[in-house]
């Protein structure tokens, strides 16, 4: 008596904070029901280590990354704008450059993400150690914060509100796992995240969907025919 198969490994997949994974997950959980699927919410800062060490297969992270260990696709890049409270100057516009932030005092948490060639505003006489703490300090009205528009989204409060930065730099978001770890499940999600349908010729297809492999309509007939061809009609 033969037992059953051991179920797979689960395929883990790390995300930083402001990524929202949810759409591709269940896209997974639809195609891979025996499959389970384990999200590692990980610091920015932390998210290349952490595949690294193993503990993630792949991870939905924030560029850049080191192109000689990771490789990375691309999936959107996101608006910049300043967190603000809600009376403040900036809200007179839907939209502000990063010059007219320059008698402000613009914090720069230590998690920051954007890569400022010259960051804007006076700075503050300390760092806050993560966003989380910069949006806290902005509520208090002694400074604005410059992020991505889901981190402002994510620590969304009330009393704040946010506007576009037009010349800020951006952040894009990517797909990411180690050059030398392309395992069959992050083959499978990278079909996910791209769009491709369960019946793609590109990529791999989950075992438990894939059809099975039509049997011949035809059978043969003895001498080589096919039995279902029609007899030729007799000469009279």
């Amino acid at each position: 008596m033969t037992g059953s198969a051991a179920p797979p490994p689960p395929f883990r997949l790390a995300y930083v904070p402001g990524v929202t994974p949810g759409k591709w997950v269940r896209t997974w959980q639809e195609r891979m029901p025996r499959s389970p699927l384990h999200l590692l919410d990980v610091p920015a800062a932390d998210a290349c280590d952490v595949l690294l060490r193993g503990e993630a297969d792949a991870g939905l992270l924030r560029l850049p990354v080191d192109r000689t260990v990771f490789s990375a696709i691309p999936l959107y890049t996101e608006t910049t704008v300043v967190v603000v409270p809600k009376d403040h100057l900036v809200t007179a516009a839907d939209e502000v450059r990063a010059e007219e932030l320059a008698d402000e005092v613009v914090f720069h948490p230590l998690d920051d993400t954007l890569d400022w060639e010259h960051r804007p505003g006076r700075p503050a006489l300390d760092r806050p150690a993560t966003t989380g703490d910069a949006v806290e300090l902005v509520a208090a009205g002694v400074g604005l914060l410059v992020v991505p528009q889901s981190l402002a989204r994510l620590h969304h409060r009330r009393d704040l509100t946010y506007r576009s930065v037009t010349d800020a730099p951006c952040s894009s978001v990517a797909l990411a796992w180690p050059e030398d770890r392309t395992t069959d499940p992050v083959e499978d999600f990278i079909g996910i995240v791209r769009g491709r349908t369960v019946n793609s010729t590109r990529g791999r297809r989950p075992a438990a969907l894939e059809p099975q492999e039509k049997r011949s309509r035809t059978k043969k007939a003895p001498g080589g025919r096919s039995g279902n061809r029609r007899a030729a009609p007799r000469r009279r």
